[in-house]
C-alpha cells in the first residue's frame, strides 16, 4: 500500500507588528522675534523650557518661561558676563527707528 505523507503550508505568511511608528507633536520654541524688530507691549518674544535666555529691560516672564515685552519699543538681544543672555525692549529707539 501506498502512504502518502503531505505537509501543507500556510497560504498567508504570518505577519508581525511593531512598537515603534510615534512621535510627539513639536512643542514651537525659540525666539519669535529678531533682534532690532519693532514690537507692541505684549508681544511673545521668545518661547523656552526653563531661563536660557533671561528677561531685561521691560521685559516680563510667564509662568511657563515665555519672555513678553510690557511696552512697545525695539528688541535686543544682549550678553550679561560671559554665560548670560537677556532680551531687552528698548521704547526710546523705537521713536528714533520711526523718524529715520
Amino acid at each position: 500500500m501506498l502512504k502518502l505523507d503531505l505537509q501543507f503550508f500556510a497560504q498567508k505568511k504570518g505577519v508581525g507588528s511593531t512598537k515603534n511608528g510615534r512621535d510627539s507633536i513639536a512643542k514651537r520654541l525659540g525666539p519669535k522675534r529678531a533682534d532690532g524688530q519693532q514690537v507692541t507691549g505684549g508681544s511673545i518674544l521668545v518661547r523656552q523650557r526653563g531661563t536660557s535666555i533671561y528677561p531685561g529691560e521691560n521685559v516680563g516672564k510667564g509662568g511657563d518661561d515665555t519672555l513678553f515685552s510690557k511696552v512697545d519699543g525695539v528688541v535686543r538681544f544682549e550678553r550679561v558676563g560671559k554665560k548670560r543672555k537677556q532680551v531687552s525692549v528698548y521704547a526710546n529707539e523705537a521713536k528714533e527707528v520711526q523718524e529715520a
